[in-house]
């Protein structure tokens, strides 16, 4: 079994990886702009007192705050180290993308604010599809850089979804509180979608946004 020590290797130019880390938070942020636009032309096909419709936003509310707490798990090991470092500790130690894994998670909970398990489906896919996209520009810039170290963890580790079977942990961590405070403020975005749902909900409502597509 690998083992889950980090690699002391420092990578030629983690310039380059944090300019595709800078893209790739652009991307995303329209991205996550554009589905929140739509929305405002959605709603699930039942009603807000339905009992399935709240049970939907009750999901949602606890994907969100899985996202926040994972991906502040994530950035325990890796905060500011992954354009010098291959670490394969904790949450790296079952998937070689947690941090993206978990933003899926909250981009379905985010959806299911919405009370419909499709848009909360839809949210995580297309989520899913930019992490990939990104993903595969990283391990190219990782390959480079780490060669046989980083095809190694390729091998072991998969690139999306965990494998728990997997899990190690690191012997010693060295945290930088201002990455680990960033994430977790960052997270709590997910949590302004509540608010921002029920506000939407409201004009729905009221007529202010017309109704183009529900769901359920």
């Amino acid at each position: 079994m690998a083992s889950t020590r980090i690699s002391p290797l420092v990578a030629k130019t983690p310039d380059e990886l944090g300019r595709y880390q800078k893209r790739r938070r652009l991307v995303l942020g329209a991205l996550f702009v554009l589905m929140v636009v739509a929305l405002l032309f959605v709603r699930s096909a039942r009603a807000a007192e339905d009992d399935l419709h709240e049970r939907i936003e009750q999901i949602g509310i606890a994907l969100m705050l899985i996202a926040i707490l994972g991906r502040t798990w994530c950035t325990l090991y890796i905060g500011g180290r992954k354009s010098s470092e291959i670490v394969r500790g904790g949450p790296y130690s079952v998937t070689r993308n947690p941090l993206y894994l978990f933003s899926a998670i909250g981009a379905a909970g985010v959806g299911a604010m919405t009370g419909s398990a499709v848009v909360a489906l839809a949210f995580a896919i297309l989520c899913t599809i930019a992490f990939l996209l990104v993903i595969q520009v990283e391990e190219a810039y990782l390959e480079e850089n780490f060669g046989e170290t980083y095809r190694q963890y390729r091998r072991e580790v998969p690139r999306f979804l965990p494998d728990l079977r997997l899990f190690r942990e690191s012997n010693l961590l060295s945290v930088k509180p201002q990455m680990l405070y960033r994430t977790f403020r960052d997270g709590l975005l997910f949590l302004a979608a509540y608010p921002l749902f029920e506000l939407i909900e409201h004009w729905q409502d009221v007529g202010a946004l017309p109704v183009l597509l529900r769901l359920y």
